[in-house]
């Protein structure tokens, strides 16, 4: 089965919408240091320009927890596949993700790390899909909010492509 990508946000939409984040997060950490913690692999392309637009201290980990395999849906079984460098004592955390779905590896996540003894943890995503969630999860920071369809470009891969795609497109099978 062939598949072709359609543009649903462009490269400038996308850098607006994380510059904007940005100011956000600057503001509201005003006076403070704040520690992002990457969520591997599609997060890295988000954190990367998010953190280069904070203008508070910022220090970055990296985290990579799967649940999806080669499909498009989540699986709904969490495994960290790798785990922080650091420690989260008195942190303000805030994880970045490529995109909330079903909220599931998110919500497993963010206990996992709110019992580690940072000050705060906060979530921002660059995606959000509300409509796809089986599991209540706060989104502090959103980017933007899109329909319930398989996207790509901006880290987020279809089984390992399209993930340097400077744009966010979704995925249409032929």
């Amino acid at each position: 089965m062939a598949e072709h990508v359609e543009v649903l946000l462009t490269e400038e939409e996308v850098d607006a919408k994380i510059k904007q984040i940005g100011e956000q997060i600057s503001k509201d950490y005003a006076g403070k240091e704040v520690h992002l913690v990457c969520v591997l692999k599609g997060g890295s392309f988000f954190m990367c320009e998010l953190a280069k637009r904070i203008t508070v201290p910022v220090s970055l980990d990296f985290m990579s927890v799967s649940s999806y395999g080669s499909a498009t849906k989540s699986s709904g079984v969490v495994k960290i596949v790798k785990d922080l460098d650091e420690p989260l004592k008195d942190k303000n955390v805030i994880v970045v993700e490529d995109i909330v779905d079903s909220g599931r590896t998110l919500s497993y996540l963010l206990e996992v790390l709110r019992g580690r003894g940072p000050e705060s943890v906060k979530l921002c995503t660059l995606l959000d899909k509300p409509e796809r969630r089986v599991t209540d999860v706060q989104v502090d920071y959103t980017g933007f909010e899109i329909p319930d369809e398989f996207v790509v470009g901006y880290g987020l891969d279809y089984d390992q492509h399209y993930r340097n795609l400077p744009y966010i497109g979704i995925v249409k099978f032929d």
